[in-house]
């Protein structure tokens, strides 16, 4: 899976709040080496953008 380009220049948030979900998601992703990221090589920044385009996984910041 590669990183998703032609969402991110597509995305017309904020674009804070996503490098901010994409980076904790991808910690995330990275501690608990799911199946999901072996499938992915491992590769958890491209992962954590696809699922938050997808929305498989929202954010909200407190």
């Amino acid at each position: 899976m590669s990183m998703p380009l032609d969402q991110l220049l597509e995305y017309s948030d904020n674009a804070y709040e996503f490098t901010v979900a994409v980076t904790r998601r991808a910690y995330q992703l990275a501690v608990l080496r799911t199946p999901e990221v072996e499938k992915n090589n491992g590769k958890v920044v491209s992962l954590s953008m696809r699922q938050i385009f997808t929305k498989a996984v929202e954010y909200r910041f407190e």
